[in-house]
């Protein structure tokens, strides 16, 4: 039975880093992509801190054990910074509907670094199934022109690559096992997200001149930075914790049923048969997911107990074949 804290995490992480999506692009009109992923996370770890550090006391705050540090990298520098760099600027490439589907992998990852790393995660063949049904649903969601589907070979790797390091940084941050809470972890993990990704821009030649401020750069960097940043890493993090790697990174099957339904909300963009056959299709990977395993003896009528045997009884089945008593 799942929790309702942690269906609270998984809707809340799924419809935050929904918009990540259209932001991003929308934003790389005016950043260039690792400075936009740089600024996000300097805005995002000066919030972060300044939350824990209200509400948290000195021993909340402070890594004590190797898990603690393991964690706390395994956060910052792969699940955030590597995977959001990789994301931005593989988005470059390709339309958001190719991005999205591409990075809709990494719930396939998970399970393999899960089977490699840790020894209490591991996907039943049912979960097999169900792993198939939601990117097959995604696939029908996303309905990616096939000519941009097959095109873009760089931006496809390079998102392919974020979906590796965004798999293995769940699995790594489930293994280090830390005693510090997730938003705790996940305010130490993101100055070193930001300084990852500045050195980044700094080493892709790209500075803050090529910048062009504007209102909409403003709002899509506040998204990504606040809602998209602060808040979905609080769920997301937290729902790892709660319900391990590989269910936690499920949500990357619901995100773009998210932002074809925020497009047709907001943006006026419709949605037709195919997208919604994939919303059914999700829905039927989450089921057998979620569905529990039938043990088919369970169902068989049960026949009546033999009577037990009396002395004389267990004596005459004790003996050996050919013997007769006189």
């Amino acid at each position: 039975m799942v929790s309702r804290r942690t269906a609270a995490f998984f809707a809340l992480s799924s419809l935050l880093f929904g918009g990540t999506f259209v932001a991003a692009k929308a934003g790389l009109a005016y950043f260039p992509p690792l400075l936009f992923v740089a600024l996000r996370f300097d805005v995002a770890a000066v919030v972060m801190l300044a939350y824990v550090g209200l509400t948290s006391s000195r021993s909340e705050l402070l890594p004590r054990t190797r898990g603690d540090v393991g964690g706390i990298l395994a956060t910052g520098v792969l699940a955030i910074g590597l995977t959001n760099a990789l994301l931005f600027v593989g988005q470059g490439y390709v339309s958001s509907a190719v991005a999205s589907i591409v990075y809709s992998l990494n719930p396939i990852m998970t399970p393999v670094f899960a089977a490699l790393l840790l020894s209490d995660e591991r996907l039943s063949p049912r979960g097999v199934a169900g792993m198939g049904l939601g990117l097959l649903g995604v696939g029908l969601v996303v309905s990616p022109d096939p000519a941009n589907l097959l095109g873009g070979a760089v931006g496809k790797g390079i998102l392919f690559v974020g979906a590796i390091a965004a798999a293995l940084g769940a699995v790594l941050i489930r293994r280090a096992d830390s005693d510090l809470s997730s938003t705790v972890r996940v305010a130490w993990g993101l100055p070193f997200a930001a300084a990852l990704c500045h050195l980044l821009a700094w080493t892709g030649g790209e500075s803050m001149a090529a910048i062009a401020w504007s209102t909409e750069a403003v709002l899509a960097l506040g998204y990504v930075s606040i809602f998209a940043g602060v808040l979905a890493y609080i769920a997301y993090f937290g729902l790892i914790d709660a319900a391990g790697a590989i269910r936690a990174n499920l949500i990357f099957y619901v995100v773009p049923v998210v932002s074809t339904l925020g497009g047709w909300a907001l943006l006026d963009e419709t949605i037709d048969a195919p997208a919604v056959a994939g919303f059914l299709t999700i829905f039927a990977g989450f089921a057998v997911l979620g569905s529990k395993s039938i043990d088919v003896r369970s169902r068989l009528p049960r026949l009546p107990a033999d009577p037990p045997l009396s002395d004389d009884e267990s004596a005459v089945r004790e003996e050996p074949r050919g013997y007769r008593s006189d």
